[in-house]
Order: C-alpha cells, then structure tokens, then sequence
C-alpha cells in the first residue's frame, strides 16, 4: 500500500538538522520512499492525507521504561523516598500483578507515549512473582494491539534479600529458570529482521538484584542468539556502594569483569560515574538510556551527559 502525506507545513529533517516547508512524504508499506518539496505525483497511491498545518517529525524512541509500573504512580507512601526504599514498598504490591494487570498497563502507557510522538519503544520487565513467566506474554500481546514497534527486553531477578539482595524472595527466579524462559521468548517473538516490529533483548535487572552468574550467563546467551543487553547501572550512590562492599568494584568496572562492555549493550540512568567510566563505555560502543525525570523524582542524581 502507498500513501502519499502532503502539503505538510514544516516537515523535519534531522539528518541535515534543518525543517522542509510545504513538503511530502511517500511511504510504501511501512517503508518511506521518499521526501522532498517538489510536485509529488499521486499516481499509483492508494491513500493521499493532507497535512497542512501540521508538524512532521520522525517517531521518538524510548529507550527505558517499566510499563507495568504505570498503574503504580500515586501510592502516597513512596512520593517522596528515594530509590532502595521506593522499591522496598513497591516490591510488597508488584508481587501481587498478574497477567491481566501487565496487559492493561502496557497498553495504556504504550498509549500515553503514541500521544507524545514515541513509534519504538523498550520496556524492561523484570518481575514475575511465584513464577508468572506469562507476564512477559501479557506485555507483548498488549503490544501488539497499539500497533508500535516493540523492543521488550526480558528482565530477571535472582538475588532476594536472604541472599544479599534487594528483592523479597517472592519476586526472584533461579537461574535456571530465567535462562530457560530467555531462550523460549527469543525463539517464539524476535524477529531479527530489519523492519522488524518486535525484537527482545535480554536484561538481568541490577548489580544488587542479580547474582555476576548470572549477569555473565545471560551476556552469553545474548551472544549466542545475537540480541541485545539491558541493564540498569550506576543509577544511585548507594548502588556504587553495594558494588564497592559486594564486589570489591564500580558498577562500570563491575560490569567489564562480567563482559557486558560491547556494542551489543545499553545501560540505563548512567548517573554516578567518572570520566574513567566514559571513557571505557565510549570505547566499548555501549548505549545509554538517559532518565533525567526518572532520576530527579528520585533524587538519583544528574547524570554527566553534557
């Protein structure tokens, strides 16, 4: 199917960093064929849309989210703690969702962001009480129905608080557990194709909420699959701590030893680093997420991306 967007008033392109007035788009499929200022021919189209008076910008990507915490924003006890403690609270409701509560959440946040101009989105979801390996199901059908281009990564947990972690024991999996279900999510939804609409990437949760097992299993597997890997990192001073006391290392020191420095990984928040740290993630090609709302409704930190 061919479209044809015309009569756009301002039309961004940011490949040269500048804005087209009174331009066109052609688009075949979910492919865009061209654009310019010239006369475009509506020949051969099978839809022509106006768009005079409108903006044309290319879809933003989001590169972090937890979309199931969207039905989780006004719980008044945590309005204003920071993030160890904000978790605390929240992992004693977050046991307690279910398919039908993944689903629905992931198709309202997925929603809230069309309306802000996003078309690709990530989402990390990391949780799945006593063993609820559908919830990741429930996320990627819900997906599905609003129609954006999906990157969801399959998070874990296995380090709960008798082991040294942050978690209660009712949200974390074993090892083996989260392995098996990484590899089933891989071969039943990514598409590695390049107009792909749905590709999974692998994403232990933290430093303090995964074992370094754990973290090198899963780098692996990704290897293996040739996906992606998502993680949190250097979010908060007292995650640098946890690292220093646990592992006798920085986060981004920690995880070098572990073999996630590669281009295949993306980090996100990044806040409590030093040019030492840069500078090996900018040689190793690593990705970041930056979350400045994230981190200043927790108190996180500013993170040096300037």
């Amino acid at each position: 199917m061919r479209r044809v967007f015309k009569n756009i008033s301002w039309l961004a392109n940011f490949d040269e960093y500048s804005v087209w007035e009174n331009a066109y788009i052609v688009v075949k499929d979910n492919i865009i064929e061209k654009i310019g200022t010239d006369e475009v021919t509506e020949e051969c189209v099978d839809e022509v849309i106006d768009c005079e008076g409108y903006l044309v910008i290319p879809g933003f990507v989001n590169t972090h989210h937890h979309l199931y915490q969207s039905l989780f924003r006004s719980i008044p006890q945590v309005q204003s703690e920071k993030l160890f403690n904000w978790l605390t609270f929240l992992y004693e409701l977050w046991k307690n969702i279910d398919y039908e509560s993944v689903y629905i959440s992931t198709v309202v946040a997925i929603y809230e962001m069309m309306l802000s101009g996003v078309t690709t989105t990530t989402d990390m979801l990391y949780l799945y009480p006593n063993g609820k390996n559908e919830l990741f199901d429930a996320e990627v059908e819900g997906a599905k129905r609003t129609g954006i281009r999906f990157h969801p990564a399959r998070g874990s947990m296995s380090l709960s608080r008798k082991n040294g972690g942050l978690p209660p024991d009712s949200v974390v999996q074993t090892e083996e557990e989260i392995l098996c279900e990484s590899e089933r999510v891989i071969k039943k939804y990514h598409d590695p194709d390049d107009l792909s609409m749905l590709k999974i990437a692998l994403a232990p949760c933290s430093p303090f909420s995964v074992s370094p097992e754990l973290m090198r299993s899963t780098a692996e597997l990704a290897e293996r699959f040739n996906v992606l890997l998502h993680t949190h990192l250097a979010e908060t001073k007292d995650e640098e701590e946890f690292c220093l006391e646990k592992f006798q290392r920085r986060p981004v020191d920690y995880m070098e030893e572990l073999g996630w420095l590669n281009p295949r990984t993306w980090f996100a928040h990044v806040v409590w680093v030093n040019d030492e740290d840069i500078e090996k993630m900018s040689k190793a090609d690593v990705g970041i997420a930056h979350c400045p709302v994230s981190n200043m409704r927790l108190g996180s930190g500013i993170a040096p991306v300037f």
